[in-house]
């Protein structure tokens, strides 16, 4: 029987080191420390990060990767979808990172929408009714940046898929469902962050089921949802949210991964699985080295609870 640790293959972030998706202190982090520290954690693949923070000359960064023997996976992209002036500004920004994933041999390109000041002052108390939601016609517009978007990394040789996303007005699962109904001709598949999913009020077990013909990529992180009832209480922003600490070290949060894992295994899902914690840059208690290993080392665990539990169960 094949175990779960050779079908799982965990890989890390920048953003487990603060980086934000906009240039700043975090962005004067040495990224060779950090690559060195993934390594040091037991990882042994990384996710570019907000282009820009990595070199984005391949013949550097190329280098760089292959001594540590790490591989680059992929790249989160947020682009304002619902915008219809910025449809040109959007296919640029993926052809640009596109193409520095494609030389580098990455495989994915993580779609977004971008945040916005609208959807953050509601972030993970999003009503059911799409009244926050996008307008018919900013739909049919989604559906044809995305269209675009598709062609071009296929151009690449790169898998699109889409992350919903905290902030943004494709936050929830019946938002998510909207966003896939309007882009099925598009052949976009699923990146699921099981963090992003709970705050959004969704349930990361039910999702990967739902969409397991979809599911191409998955982040993990982990909340704590004591925290983040207060943070749904006093309407704070995701980054309030952030400096809050709702997100954990994997495995000390509220999401239940050994359930999630088993469905991950029902229904087949083999690959990548990124693990995150989002964290704000300067103010974490326990260095992120330390926190990044802590949750390697729970979900090997949990793998291998699955893998020993299975065999137990067909007598091997």
């Amino acid at each position: 029987m094949t175990g779960s640790l050779s079908r799982f293959n965990f890989a890390s972030a920048p953003d487990s080191w603060g980086v934000l998706d906009y240039p700043g202190p975090s962005w004067n982090q040495s990224y060779e420390k950090m690559l060195d520290e993934m390594v040091e954690a037991g990882y042994r693949g990384t996710e570019l990060g907000p282009y820009g923070f990595f070199p984005t000359d391949a013949s550097t960064l190329g280098p760089q990767l292959s001594r540590r023997q790490m591989a680059l996976l992929g790249s989160f992209v947020p682009v304002p979808l619902g915008d219809e002036k910025s449809a040109k500004e959007v296919v640029a920004q993926i052809r640009k990172v596109g193409g520095l994933l494609s030389e580098l041999g990455a495989p994915f390109l993580v779609m977004a929408d971008a945040q916005s000041e609208e959807r953050d002052r509601i972030a993970g108390r999003v009503p059911d009714d799409g009244s926050a939601g996008f307008t018919p016609e900013q739909w049919r517009h989604v559906a044809n940046v995305v269209s675009e978007a598709a062609a071009v990394t296929k151009d690449f040789g790169l898998d699109l898929v889409f992350h919903p996303h905290i902030s943004t007005y494709i936050e929830t699962p019946k938002e998510t469902e909207q966003f896939f109904d309007a882009t099925s001709a598009s052949g976009i598949g699923l990146c699921l962050d099981t963090g992003h999913c709970a705050y959004a009020g969704g349930d990361s077990v039910a999702e990967a089921i739902k969409f397991r013909e979809l599911l191409r990529f998955v982040h993990i992180k982990d909340v704590d949802t004591a925290k983040l009832e207060i943070v749904r209480r006093d309407k704070l922003t995701f980054e309030q949210a952030v400096e809050a600490q709702t997100f954990t070290i994997i495995g000390k949060g509220s999401i239940d991964f050994p359930a999630f894992f088993r469905a991950l295994r029902l229904i087949d899902y083999q690959g990548w699985l990124v693990v995150e914690q989002d964290v704000k840059f300067g103010a974490t208690v326990i260095p992120p080295v330390e926190s990044v290993a802590a949750s390697l080392r729970y979900l090997t665990g949990v793998v291998e609870d699955l893998d020993l539990q299975q065999n137990e169960k067909v007598g091997v």
